[in-house]
């Protein structure tokens, strides 16, 4: 009997599966897109009942396309775009929408904390500096502004725990998922820290069991293998964050190693050992030797959702020839861009369009295309919005090497924008670093499946996920380049720095009138 392992990713965009062998052949591959809910100012929201609609769609769409037997399925593994939320009742029903990673309306809830609990304590704790993102924050945000629905609360999961229960009946978190439960959660010691719940008021009870990411955490349930297609009985282990999944599937797992995706966010990641976390950047347990070894992960909260801006409010003619031509709308938008230089002729954008994360942490910074004239082009401003992102991620780069920490070129690439070639030598060049492409692209589910092998016994190790990676189109930088860019960056250093102030007062007086 041959064997077959299934992983399944939830991003910000959408939620994909794939089936591999033991030989790490993509058999299949199935994708869904969903939308983004925006009811507010400030929110970000998916639809739970589709996170499991998307499950049963594309596993039962892999099974299909691969025309194996579900029983030669040996085991399954779940990811999600951290942070997000997903509130259940007793009977496992969400209670409202699901919180995604680009939702920032606790504000209030994150001032609070730092009058409480306090910065510092927060950060020796979490590992992470307080935003208005993680779980725990959202929670007290619901305990105050809704507090009856809030006390029907049964469990407060994440998306891939959601579809774990789904598939299972169980509610879990692997440690890597539970880092962005934040404020409580002891990363180094992996455990909630029962005191500043009892602080903050929240109960213990309304998180689920942790468990390493390598572990096996159930079954899959008769119910869900009639809705999935899978075989009751399948082996699921406990699952990791999208980003260390999309890491395994690209071999980044040594210290030092770094993935980089251009994904709905934009960020890289870097594996560590350390224990002395960067303030300013976000780490969790990665899903290689999850119980000792983290990823640190600098995230700009707009990275290839700043192209599915453009394509869908400024690209009617792109989309038109997509459906017509049957040519892709971001190649086009692409070969847009390149003809414009590096710099953008004087084109200097701020990507925070849903505000930003690393390392400014500031929720009301908002997008700015700066230097604008007659003369640019939706050409110049494509460009000039990849670059953003670039610089974004550069400030983060900044801090690592400053740090001294052990970094293993290339960078890679891996998923979402980086598909884009143009934009891969943006970076190269901003970075002034050698690059190069995963060529194959399944992404996080890929890794997921390699988990899944790991946890099951199917697979010896995975060391065996840096034997099957295979890399392509490496770049050297351009110094031409790369002098030009550092010049546009420190212009987009001081523009921040310039306009922070404005930022919050624009934020007041949006409050003031949103209704």
């Amino acid at each position: 009997m041959r064997n077959f392992l299934v992983g399944i990713d939830y991003g910000t965009g959408g939620g994909k599966a794939c089936i591999i062998d033991t030989e790490g052949r993509v058999i299949s591959y199935a994708f869904r897109e969903y939308p983004i809910i925006i009811q507010k100012p400030g929110w970000s929201e998916h639809d739970p009942h589709r996170y499991w609609e998307v499950a049963c769609e594309t596993v039962k769409e892999c099974i299909e396309k691969a025309q194996i037997d579900p029983k030669e399925i040996k085991g399954v593994a779940v990811s999600s775009a951290l942070p997000n939320l997903v509130m259940i009742d007793k009977n496992g029903e969400p209670l409202h929408l699901a919180y995604n990673l680009m939702d920032r309306r606790a504000k209030k809830e994150v001032a609070w904390l730092k009058e409480t609990i306090g910065e510092e304590r927060m950060f020796a704790l979490t590992g992470s500096p307080i935003d208005d993102h993680p779980m725990l924050v959202n929670l007290l945000w619901e305990k105050n502004n809704r507090p009856q629905s809030f006390e029907r609360i049964f469990q407060a999961l994440t998306a891939d725990g959601f579809i774990i229960f789904k598939l299972t009946g169980k509610p879990t978190v692997n440690v890597g998922s539970a880092s962005f439960y934040g404020v409580a959660w002891d990363i180094r010691n992996q455990r909630f820290e029962l005191d500043i719940l009892k602080k903050v008021g929240l109960d213990f009870s309304l998180f689920p069991p942790v468990f390493s990411c390598e572990e096996i955490v159930g079954e899959v349930t008769r119910e869900a293998a009639e809705a999935t297609g899978l075989y009751p009985g399948t082996p699921v282990c406990a699952g990791a964050v999208d980003f260390c999944a999309s890491c395994v599937a690209s071999g980044v797992i040594e210290e030092g190693d770094i993935q980089m995706n251009l994904g709905t966010c934009g960020n890289f990641g870097i594996v560590h050992k350390t224990t002395d976390f960067l303030r300013e950047m976000l780490v969790c347990a990665h899903a290689v030797s999850s119980r000792s070894t983290y990823v640190t992960i600098p995230t700009t909260t707009t990275g290839g959702q700043l192209m599915r801006y453009m394509r869908d409010n400024f690209s009617q003619l792109e989309v038109e020839m997509e459906r017509i031509l049957k040519v892709d709308s971001y190649d086009i938008l692409n070969l847009e861009a390149e003809k414009i230089p590096p710099g953008s002729d004087a084109l200097v954008s701020l990507p925070y369009f849903m505000g930003e994360r690393t390392p400014i942490w500031d929720p009301d910074a908002r997008g700015v295309i700066f230097g604008l004239s007659l003369s640019h082009t939706k050409g110049h401003v494509i460009r000039s919005l990849m670059e953003s992102v670039a610089y974004a991620l550069y400030h983060n780069f900044e801090l690592i090497q400053k740090a001294g920490w052990k970094v293993n070129l290339p960078i890679i690439f891996n998923e979402g924008g980086a598909k884009s070639r143009l934009w891969r030598k943006i970076i190269t060049d901003v970075f002034g670093v050698s690059t190069t492409f995963l060529k194959n692209r399944a992404g996080a589910p890929y890794g997921d499946a390699i988990l899944a092998g790991v946890a099951t016994g199917v697979l010896p190790g995975f060391s065996i996920a840096k034997k099957w990676a295979e890399y392509i189109d490496y770049q050297e930088p351009s110094p031409e380049n790369h002098q030009i860019y550092l010049d546009y960056y420190q212009i987009y250093r001081r523009l921040y720095e310039h306009l922070k102030d404005d930022f919050k007062e624009l934020a007041k007086v949006r409050e003031k009138y949103s209704s």
